[in-house]
């Protein structure tokens, strides 16, 4: 599944411009993101963001499972 978003821009008279890109709720809830928290982006090509999140939390899906 995807989620269209458009790019906003936001002109500054004394400053540079700024332009953000907003996450659906969705998508962000799936991830579970918190407030604030710190990303990184790199570029691969004209056609791909990659996002990099150095502190998410462990997936649910990778837990040990524990014998006894």
């Amino acid at each position: 599944m995807s989620y269209p978003t458009k790019v906003q821009l936001i002109s500054r008279k004394k400053s540079a411009d700024q332009y953000y890109i907003n996450f659906p709720t969705a998508l962000a809830e799936s991830m579970d993101f918190s407030k604030g928290e710190t990303v990184r982006w790199s570029i691969h090509d004209r056609e791909t963001i990659i996002l990099h999140r150095p502190d998410a939390p462990p997936s649910p899906l990778n837990k040990k499972k524990t014998t006894h």
